[in-house]
């Protein structure tokens, strides 16, 4: 038996009309001789009445600081709506399709409410059900203590979802379905001649994502990576062939098994602050610890770290750099604060162990008079902070500079 999990978002099931070209999706596989799991999220984006941010805006309009345990039970609904209609639509159709939330789909978590982890999956009911012939029609974005207490898995919860069923269930394949035609080189927003890439690994996509790129979550990439189950993020709204992610080429015979290139693609991450905190005579490492505990102790989550003696640099979520100011001023620390910044990363497997490459990342933006006022790198990307003005000249010139264009 042939399983194959397909995961539908937001813009995918907004519309009747949206619903059935869905539809046709799942028929397809099932015509090919794959068992589909169907995965959904719910229907829409922010504003539309049944998307997840209307409906924690309805309890915040009561309480803003309402628990997090009720909080999840409403944000429970818009994945029950979305995959009741889904399943209804397939009915209509003539394909027997049975709707499950997540915990009846098998999903068991922690109780960590609004961002629970998965602890197991018992997929025995689902199997069956594609054994008779079936579709499920899971709700992502959920899953269920052992108590029986409904939990939700955070942000991008259905492709974590889609992922650790696909995992379960040794399936052929998980299909991600969006409103664009894979994962590009930039966003297209910004840079007009950015491409689809046919086939990318699994650490470069997780690289992107962590960086700003808005095409899967990490978490579903990393989950699919430990049983190397194929990853296709595709367009529900074409029949392009999108871009595989996997460690093996072979499941896209014409998708280049090597990629002799230093760059996978550019992407950026605006909103952010950076904190420099000017130590003067006291002693680096004393303080290091002082200010980063500081910020574990007020949950104010840091990146791009850099120690130097006499200075301590990081940044931060623009809308928390006031409460680390005021945590890190309270230690007695002179701080400075710069709102309006950017991270401006370029991911790529390929630049590991490459000589230059940090040199062409300065040339590309120093043409461009984009100022770097922090960096930081790892094997697979380097990542600058800038001023958020200037992002969209730095990723034009690193999309260009790095030959991303073509």
């Amino acid at each position: 038996m042939q399983i194959i999990v397909q995961k539908f978002g937001g813009t995918s099931v907004a519309t009747s009309d949206v619903r059935k070209k869905a539809v046709g999706k799942i028929k397809k596989a099932l015509e090919e001789g794959y068992r589909p799991v169907v995965v959904v999220s719910a229907m829409g984006r922010k504003g539309e009445c049944y998307a997840t941010d209307t409906l924690i805006g309805v309890a915040k309009g009561i309480c803003q600081d309402v628990a997090a345990r009720e909080l999840d039970q409403i944000m429970y609904c818009g994945e029950m709506i979305s995959a009741v209609v889904m399943a209804a639509t397939l009915q209509a159709e003539g394909v027997d399709a049975v709707m499950l939330t997540g915990g009846q789909a098998g999903i068991i978590t922690d109780c960590n409410f609004g961002n629970a982890r998965i602890l197991k999956i018992d997929p025995a009911r689902l199997i069956n059900l594609a054994k008779t012939g079936k579709v499920p029609v899971v709700c992502g974005f959920q899953g269920m203590t052992v108590e029986g207490e409904f939990t939700t898995l955070g942000r991008g919860g259905s492709d974590t979802t889609a992922a650790a069923l696909g995992a379960a269930l040794s399936a052929e394949m998980v299909e991600i379905y969006t409103d664009v035609d894979g994962i590009m080189t930039a966003d297209p927003r910004i840079v007009k001649n950015a491409k689809i890439l046919d086939c990318i690994n699994y650490g470069e996509v997780c690289q992107l994502a962590q960086q700003g790129a808005k095409v899967i979550h990490p978490r579903a990439v990393e989950i699919a990576m430990q049983k190397n189950i194929p990853l296709i993020v595709k367009s529900t709204f074409s029949d392009a062939p999108g871009t595989l992610i996997t460690n093996i080429a072979k499941e896209n015979a014409d998708a280049p098994i090597v990629r002799d290139q230093i760059a996978t693609g550019v992407t950026y991450l605006t909103n952010i602050a950076q904190i420099k905190i000017n130590l003067g005579n006291e002693e680096t490492h004393d303080a290091s610890f002082k200010a980063f505990n500081a910020m574990a102790e007020g949950k104010i989550s840091v990146d791009l770290i850099n120690i130097h003696p006499g200075q301590i640099m990081f940044t931060v979520s623009e809308e928390l750099a006031q409460k680390a100011a005021e945590k890190l001023t309270s230690l007695g620390f002179s701080v400075e604060v710069i709102l309006e910044c950017a991270k401006v990363s370029v991911v790529g497997g390929g630049m590991r162990e490459v000589p230059g490459v940090m040199a062409t990342f300065a040339e590309a933006l120093a043409v461009n008079d984009v100022t770097i006022l922090q960096t930081v790198d790892s094997n697979a990307s380097i990542s600058v902070l800038v001023k958020k003005a200037d992002v969209e000249s730095a990723v034009t010139a690193l999309h260009g500079k790095f030959g991303l264009s073509g």
